[in-house]
């Protein structure tokens, strides 16, 4: 099957993306010459595609944005997510209805597309992303190839055949992949309008941050809060981290099964789990919590990305919006006795957030340093701030 939504009979097609089941779609080639490989999927968000592109969770990853109009305000240094841009760590490829336009905004530094080079990502435009998405939905994330050649020169069965031998995201340790290599120290808070990023005073308290792909937002938001933030790398050790001693240890995001990245990550966790110390995951970290206390994992059929995903805290009882990215989710249903559900998606019923009974250990699978409600949900970091607080004898804040 090839699909088009532009008249390629006029000029040939600089780019393709290939489906794991023959399916060709055609298009034009932006962003970095060549091929990868990855699971394609798609976002609702509208605003936010550079932070999209350079969130490590992405990695393994085709991005099929579902807003038309990508890249028209530009890129900058300021936006990106990963902690190592050297590393480029995040989606491999990018899926656009509209062309990039010239940059119109007085932040841009760069236009998108010298921006997309330059990281090293693939991307197509000309694409009809509406129909795309319909076909995702209906058959879930699919295994794919995206291929951009200038002359328009390609082996097509060549590709189908890379895309069809992928084995996917299903067993795969990516954590490993875009962790940092060593451990290191964040001071930096959060954005202010025409100020820029702050950086940390005096701190408070001190938070060891396992970084399976964290994201700046998120250490700069507890940085924000007055701790002193070490960054370090996944397979970091309970001894290791403990020797450091943490007020709270915060458990990051990431890419990939967290079925493989359990290997390491459980037993150092269960060992964190017999002290006292406050614990808050986020996506992968909570996943990684939850079968640390010995719940289950499960793939979903296309997972849930984007920025309006509505969540209930039963805690609160409040709902709010908030930016999602995962592929995998923790099934509630095997969270076992001593362990609260917290949060629950309202599209489809699906495990958000977990604590255990009476002790400071808490996360929640969304991501809240995303400002999609745009606040909706930084009262987690403060209730985590809180917790290490009560821990200290100090008064909550």
């Amino acid at each position: 099957m090839v699909t088009s939504t532009a008249p390629w009979s006029e000029t040939r097609p600089t780019a393709l993306i290939v489906l794991a089941d023959g399916t060709v779609i055609e298009g034009r080639g932006l962003g970095a010459g060549g091929e990868a490989i990855g699971e394609l999927c798609f976002n609702t968000a509208l605003t936010g595609y550079e932070e999209i592109l350079t969130d490590p969770s992405y990695a393994g990853q085709i991005v099929t944005f579902t807003f038309p109009h990508i890249g028209n305000v530009g890129a900058n240094d300021e936006d990106i997510e990963d902690l190592n841009p050297a590393a480029r760590a995040g989606a491999v490829g990018a899926v656009f209805r509209a062309d990039i336009s010239n940059p119109s905004n007085y932040r841009a530094a760069t236009h998108f597309d010298e921006w997309l080079k330059r990281r090293g990502i693939v991307a197509i435009s000309g694409v009809d992303t509406r129909a795309l998405t319909a076909l995702l939905r209906e058959k879930g994330a699919a295994n794919a190839v995206i291929a951009h050649s200038p002359d328009g020169v390609f082996d097509i069965e060549a590709l189908k055949a890379r895309a069809s031998a992928w084995s996917g995201l299903v067993g795969l340790d990516l954590a490993k992949e875009v962790t940092s290599g060593q451990s290191q120290s964040w001071r930096e808070t959060p954005w202010v309008w025409n100020e820029g990023y702050g950086n940390l005073g005096e701190p408070s308290m001190h938070i060891v941050a396992v970084d399976y792909g964290a994201k700046r937002n998120i250490l700069r938001l507890l940085a924000g809060l007055g701790a002193k933030v070490t960054v370090v790398p996944a397979r970091t050790d309970a001894a290791d981290i403990l020797a450091m001693r943490p007020d709270g240890v915060f458990l990051s995001n990431g890419p990939g099964d967290p079925a493989a990245t359990a290997d390491y990550a459980v037993p150092m966790i269960r060992e964190l789990l017999k002290t006292e110390i406050p614990l808050f995951g986020i996506c992968l970290g909570h996943q990684m919590l939850a079968l640390a206390l010995g719940a289950k994992t499960v793939k979903m059929h296309q997972g849930h990305h984007g920025a309006n995903h509505p969540v209930k805290d039963f805690t609160t009882g409040k709902v709010e919006i908030v930016s999602m990215n995962h592929g995998f989710a923790v099934d509630g249903d095997t969270l076992p006795e001593g362990v609260e559900e917290t949060h629950v998606s309202l599209f489809d019923g699906s495990n958000c957030g977990l604590t255990i009974t009476g002790r400071p250990v808490f996360s929640v699978q969304h991501h809240p340093e995303a400002s999609p409600g745009p606040q909706d949900s930084h009262y987690l970091f403060r209730r985590f701030a809180d917790l290490i607080r009560e821990r200290q004898g100090a008064p909550a804040v």
